[in-house]
């Protein structure tokens, strides 16, 4: 029987630059692979020239989404039905139908539903601190743990399907040595790591100082001029770039890797690092 993966993130471009090279990798393999993405990106900022031919920022995003996925090699993108938030104190967090404004256990309850109809052998989110502090993926994050407890509960939503239960649950985590290396190589270059993005929210030496564990780190070495494509398709939130200059250069430096904290089976005690989201489960 083919081996799934869903990953449940956020926003068009997650799947991308943080899981890329190891969706890829493992439709190489002829692992099916999904993505549940909780809103379309409306509130990513986006230059005038990106949105001709669209309608609005939603549109674009999705299109461009769907052309990253293309090129991963994903077999389905499911939509949640969320806004986009923002970052924390823009005007966006105010809106009605914006994700952080929907109960966790409401759209736990969407997710689950795709745990049930997808039955995935692997499911992967964002970790606890939802990568860089964006609002939307900690809700995302504690949504799809809720829903990941609960999803062999025939009474946790009994509507969304049969009681299934997911092999492992992962957290993608960011390498804190490579943004350690960041924070100290962006002020040579005159550039402030308490200022990192596109939009200049992320504060990347108040991320450095979160560990978490590091359970399992793919190699994606192989795939990572598929990943640089899938980035590509991103143009609008910079995805071009994100493998070039200085991001580029230190992701060479350390290797072409993707780290994952191993949140279901619990880890308990000493632990051996592994190279596969499926070895041992």
């Amino acid at each position: 029987m083919t081996k799934k993966i869903l990953a449940v993130l956020a926003h068009p471009d997650d799947e991308s630059f943080g899981l890329g090279g190891t969706l890829a990798l493992y439709a190489q393999r002829g692992y099916e692979t999904y993505y549940v993405c909780a809103t379309r990106g409306e509130v990513g900022a986006a230059d005038e020239e990106f949105m001709k031919g669209f309608k609005d920022t939603a549109e674009m995003r999705t299109d461009e989404l769907m052309r990253a996925a293309k090129e991963l090699g994903l077999k389905e993108v499911i939509f949640l039905g969320y806004r986009d938030s923002g970052m924390p104190g823009m005007e966006a967090n105010q809106h009605p139908d914006a994700q952080i404004n929907h109960p966790i256990e409401e759209v736990a309850g969407k997710v689950v539903k795709h745990i049930r109809t997808i039955k995935p052998d692997v499911v992967i989110t964002f970790d606890p601190i939802g990568g860089y502090k964006h609002p939307d993926h900690i809700h995302i994050h504690r949504a799809t743990v809720m829903a990941f407890a609960n999803s062999d509960d025939a009474s946790f939503y009994p509507e969304a399907g049969d009681a299934y239960k997911p092999q492992a649950l992962y957290f993608q985590v960011f390498p804190r040595g490579f943004l350690k290396a960041m924070t100290r190589i962006m002020p040579l270059i005159g550039k402030d790591p308490t200022k990192f993005g596109r939009n200049g929210d992320i504060n990347l030496k108040e991320l450095a100082e979160v560990d978490f564990p590091v359970h399992v780190r793919i190699h994606t070495k192989s795939v990572s001029e598929i990943k640089t494509k899938a980035s590509a398709q991103h143009a609008s939130q910079g995805g071009i770039q994100m493998r070039r200059g200085l991001m580029g250069f230190v992701t060479r430096v350390f290797g072409e890797r993707e780290d994952f904290m191993q949140a279901y089976p619990p880890v308990v005690g000493d632990f051996k690092r592994k190279s596969d989201l499926f070895e041992g489960i």
